[in-house]
Formats: C-alpha cells, structure tokens, sequence
C-alpha cells in the first residue's frame, strides 16, 4: 500500500507493519512478571521526591545518603533556565522551583552556585514564597518559614458534618478527601519543627499577617475549559470568593479562641478515620499526598515511630521509591503512586488486539491475577451508593477502599475476550459482579466519574485551601466512554444505563468536535475513547457527531504522520490537539479514524509514524507526559503508555484484534 505524509510518498506493506506489531508484542510479553501483572514506572515533577525529604526532615529521620541521591535526580530534572516544571518541556512553575530549591539547599547546595542562582532569580521574579500555592505554603508553616496565621483553616470539626450537608467530608474527590482530612489535623496542631536551614533569599519582603490575601477562585476552566466565563460566572465567582473569604476569617476567629469544646473529640475521631484507611501496603489511597500527611497528622497526634502503623506506613515508602544508577552515582525518586491493576487491563487488551491466543499462558495468568485483585470490600463510595456490594478493582496493588471505575471497566473489557478454564464459572462470576457494581456507580446525570458516584458539589471549589488540583470527581467523557463500550461489549447495548452514557457522550462533545480528556492529555485522549465507544454503541460513522471528530483529528495530525498535544490545552484551549507527536497520543487517534472507518491516507501516516520511530527491541521512547493526575497542576508518565496503545492501534489497523469468546 501507499500513502502520502505531507509532501513524500512512503511506502510500505503488511508484512512490514505485521513485523512491527509482532516486535511490539514481544517486548509487551518480556515485561509481565511472572504472577501475572504488568508495571510500568510512573513519573511525576520533583515535588514528589522533595516532599519526600521534607517528611524525613520532619520526622527526623532523613538521611544523608538519601538526600544526596534524591538530589541528584532533582538537579537532573531542572531545567537550563535554572527552573523546574510539572512536565517535560513544560513552562517554569514557581512552587515546583520553590521546593525543589529548598530540598537542594537540604541537601547542602550552596545558594551562589550557579543552579542556585539561577532558580532563585526566577522565585523572586514570581513574587517569592508568599506567590507559591498553599500546598507549598503549609510544609514552609511546618517548618517556621511561613506563618501558620496566613494559611486557610481547616477544622478537624468537619468531621462530624453529615453526608447531606455541604462541604462534609465526601463532598471532596476520594484523592483530596484524604489529604484534607488528615491536613485537618495539621491545621489544628500547627506543628513547627527546624528545617535546619534558612531560607530567607527567597522572600522580597517578609509578609505580614493577611488572612484575605488568600486564592479561592473556582478553576471553571477545569469543569469546561471551553466554555468562556459570563458576567453571571463572575458575579457569582465574586459572591462565593467573598462569603469564603469571610468564613475563613471566623474559622481564624476560633482558632485564636480557647475554648473548642469540640477540638478533642474530633482530633480523636479524624485519627480513628485516618486508620481505619490505612491500606495493606502502609499508604493511603495509594497516592503521595494522603499518605505523607497521614503519617504527619498521626505523628502529631501522639502516635509513636514504633507504632505499628506509623511503621508500617514509613517502611511502605520504600516500595514507591526507583533507584537509578547513573555515571553521577545512585538517583532516588519517589513515584506518587503506581498502576499494576490500570498497566495489566491495558497490557491484556493490547495483547488481545496484537491478536495473541485468548487462551494463550500470558493471557491466562494475567486473568488468574487481575480476578484475585477484584475488590468485595465497602469503602468511601458506599456513602453516596449504600447497600450496593462492590465488585470493581483499583489502580493499585493495594488500594482496597478506593476501587474505580476506570480500571474497573477496562478489565471487564480484557477479561470478555479471554478463553480461560473458568471462563463460565469465576471470570463471568467477576464480570457479573463487576457490572452490577458499575451500573450502581452512575451519577444521576447518567455519566460516571471515576471513584465516585455524583460527586459534584461544586462549592468546594471555593474553599480557600483549593488552589491546586480538582477537588472533585464529576463524571468525565473518557470514563463514560469506557464503560459505554463495556455495556455494548457484553451486549448491553440497550440497556438504560448504556443509552444514559451514550446520552452523556454526545451532549458533552465539544464545539470543535473533540471530547475533553479528564485523565489522559487531553481532547485527543478523550476523543480517542469516545469515537470507538459510539461507533460500537450503533452510532453511524456517517453521523455528523462522528465526522466533526474525524474532521478535527485530521486538523490536528502533525506534518510527520503522527499526533501530539501538550499538556498546556488544560489551562490554554489554543493548544488543543496540538504538541510534538507521541506513541500514545498517535496511537488514540489512530483508535478513533480506525473505528469510524479511516483507513486511508492520513490513518496510514499515522501508522507509518509509530513504525519509523519504534525501537529495535519493539518499544517506542515517550519523553513527554500524556497522562493526567489534576488538570492544569500535576500531570503523569505512565511508562506502559507508548508501548500499550501503539500495539492497539496497530492490532487494530491490521485486523487482528481478538474478538469476545
């Protein structure tokens, strides 16, 4: 076959692309331990590993060697203007760049070195410390460098506020809820421990006390970064801006206050809630930031280093953390969090469209794993679903309270097309059970978020401490999709549960014809997984909905043959659809024109992409992130991405995708 790539012919056959496929699947197959699972490593910024530090700083128990190494890797990640960013490539962001100056000072570096100068230069250009957001503002607090006065309250009172009321405890997304609530406890304490250094060259002037000068704007571009914000957006913005800001300025009347006839009672409570979520691994949620302030809060309440799960939680720290050996010496990084159960799903899908037997000894103990990860616990969800028994899976090893929809959906996907010896018995016992649980979990405008079911109290956005990263979960159109496809995979098509998704998906498309992607960057990724999900729902590749897609993804296909988009479209709508071409972000294309039916010229430029810039041992390199932990803050590199989601398309292209058993 031949096709066009901008201005050159190229040509190729399918032995060629049969061959990159099969290299591809190798290298897939070669990474799977032997239990079954699959893992990638998962990148974030170096707030993570400077964190990391500030806890071991804290709890006194930091030592040299892991400062050294942790430093290493953070010198190693800034960038030549001396600043560091949340993604590779991306613009200079001042907290990152102020923590990450901080942990190196930590580490011994000193302030007139060039590195040094350089990133202080840009702090002080952004306004110093008092311009840094307030996640950053509350581990200076805890550490003498920021006034505990000058930081939104956060009452440990909250917790006895009842699931009806607003700003209650699950009113915010299953990440943030533990976070705050364990940063309750900070809030009250407001601990003050010796960071060992000073780091007065990083303020213009040292502040004096303001509790107004607080930002509490809603992020309104994160709920539809499309849409412009009215005069009635506005109005309102002003409203609640100025109500929180006044109830923030009581909350700091009642600290001063002493007497709270409450503070005992529920210091102790949020501690018993803290535990009781402690997951097998030591973590909470396994995510970074529950866990670090979980450790903090329990550590103020009175809990011993000795204590079994301060121990457990300290020594659980270890299994997140990536060793390097470099010719620098030992890097050490900190993951903040980790993807075996999401990384498995994908693996088993791709393999499955590569088309690998589905009874093929991968594929089956690949199943025997993921069906004895499946979750039968409670958890969080069940305070908006009571009564309903759970049988989703999480992103973690062990992430018990927090199963999601997502992976949930995907693995029901895999675990369809498998031939497996129980396939009658326990994998369509899971898959039953699976489905119920996720039916429960749709959210009443027939959408899905992806820990939660009508998690979408939008006041909370405007609590003071919210300036950094969603604080809640609203259905989004890539987890909708998912699930969508799943209904029309099992046969469900008509069912009301898959016609209230296929409702949602079409009501959110874009005016541009793209779909916003909530965890993977960003309209490419979301309407990546849309386009399949509605071709397989029985919407005609004819459809004007379906063209407007195909239409953009044509507009945005880069002169290479392949698809890219910075990760700067969340905050920046100018940027959507456009960025250097990547494995994963080609590759979602390539699943949305190949399920409308685009096989021609500009699919085969694509494929033709993946194939020019595959390794020899069947990987592509991926430096840019693609995934996405909060929409316009905190983005992720997920290392089985470039790998799993070429193999899709490819397996796609060629036809050999394994259809269900």
């Amino acid at each position: 076959m031949s096709y066009t790539v901008l201005d050159s012919e190229l040509t190729t056959d399918e032995a060629e692309v049969t061959e990159a496929l099969l290299r591809a699947r190798e290298h897939l197959l070669s990474l799977q331990n032997e239990q079954g699972w699959w893992k990638g490593k998962l990148r974030t910024n170096v707030t993570m590993d400077a964190e990391d530090l500030f806890l071991r700083q804290f709890l006194g128990i930091r030592t040299e060697e892991q400062t050294e190494q942790t430093a290493r890797w953070i010198r190693s990640q800034q960038a030549e203007d001396g600043t560091w960013a949340t993604f590779p490539g991306g613009p200079a962001e001042l907290s990152t760049t102020v923590e990450a100056y901080i942990a190196l000072r930590l580490a011994g570096d000193d302030p007139q070195v060039r590195h040094m100068r350089l990133a202080r230069d840009y702090i002080l250009s952004q306004g110093g410390i008092p311009k840094t957001r307030i996640f950053t503002r509350f581990w200076l607090a805890m550490f003498g460098e920021w006034s505990w006065d000058d930081l939104p309250v956060l009452p440990p009172e909250m917790i006895f506020l009842p699931s009806w009321f607003p700003l209650n405890t699950y009113d915010w997304a299953a990440w943030a809820r533990q976070t705050v609530m364990a940063l309750t406890v900070v809030s009250a304490m407001r601990p003050v421990r010796s960071l060992g250094i000073g780091i007065t060259e990083l303020y213009i002037d040292k502040p004096k006390r303001s509790i107004f000068a607080l930002p509490t704007l809603p992020k309104l571009a994160e709920l539809n970064p499309m849409r412009l914000v009215d005069a009635r957006d506005k109005l309102r913005d002003d409203f609640f801006s100025t109500a929180f800001n006044g109830l923030d300025w009581l909350l700091h009347r009642h600290e001063d206050s002493p007497v709270k006839p409450l503070r005992e009672s529920a210091l102790r409570q949020v501690g018993e809630w803290i535990i009781a979520r402690q997951e097998a691994d030591g973590g909470w949620g396994g995510i970074q930031p529950p866990w670090v302030y979980s450790i903090i809060a329990l550590t103020l309440l009175g809990y011993q280093m000795d204590h079994p799960v301060l121990d457990k939680a300290i020594n659980g720290l270890d299994g997140f953390t990536v060793w390097e050996e470099t010719p620098d010496g030992t890097m050490r990084w900190f993951e903040a969090c980790q993807s075996p159960v999401w990384d498995t799903a994908l693996a088993l899908n791709a393999l499955l469209d590569a088309g690998i037997p589905a009874d093929n000894e991968s594929v089956v103990t690949a199943t025997d794993w993921l069906l004895a990860e499946q979750i039968t616990v409670p958890g969080d969800w069940t305070v908006q679903r009571p009564g309903v028994e759970c049988g989703g899976w999480a992103f973690e090893f062990a992430n018990d309270i927090y199963p999601d929809t997502d992976d949930t959906s995907e693995i029901v996907l895999a675990l369809n097309r498998v031939k497996h010896p129980q396939r009658q018995g326990a994998v369509r016992a899971s898959i039953e059970k699976a489905t119920t649980w996720l039916t429960a979990m749709r959210s009443k405008d027939g959408g899905w978020g992806a820990f939660d079911a009508d998690n979408t109290q939008w006041l909370v956005n405007y609590v003071p401490f919210c300036d950094f990263g969603a604080v809640i979960d609203p259905p989004s159109a890539d987890v909708t999709a998912h699930i969508v496809e799943m209904y029309t995979a099992l046969g469900m098509t008509h069912s009301r549960p898959a016609r209230d998704g296929l409702r949602w998906l079409l009501d959110s498309q874009e005016e541009d014809g793209s779909w916003y992607g909530r965890w993977g960057a960003n309209y490419i990724y979301g309407t990546g997984a849309v386009v399949p999900a509605l071709i397989k729902s029985g919407i005609s590749a004819g459809d004007n909905r379906i063209r407007r897609a195909v239409a953009w993804l044509y507009e945005k296909q880069n002169p290479d043959g392949g698809w890219g988009e910075d990760l700067r479209s969340y905050v920046d709508t100018t940027w959507s659809g456009k960025g250097t071409s990547t494995p994963s972000q080609t590759a979602w294309a390539l699943l949305a024109l190949l399920a409308a039916g685009e096989r021609g010229p500009k699919a085969d430029a694509g494929i033709r992409w993946l194939m020019s810039n595959q390794r020899a041992d069947g990987g592509w390199d991926e430096e840019q992130f693609t995934g996405t932990g909060f929409p316009g803050d905190f983005y992720i590199s997920y290392e089985l991405y470039r790998l799993v989601f070429p193999i899709n398309a490819i397996g796609r292209y060629l036809g050999t995708d394994q259809p269900a058993s």
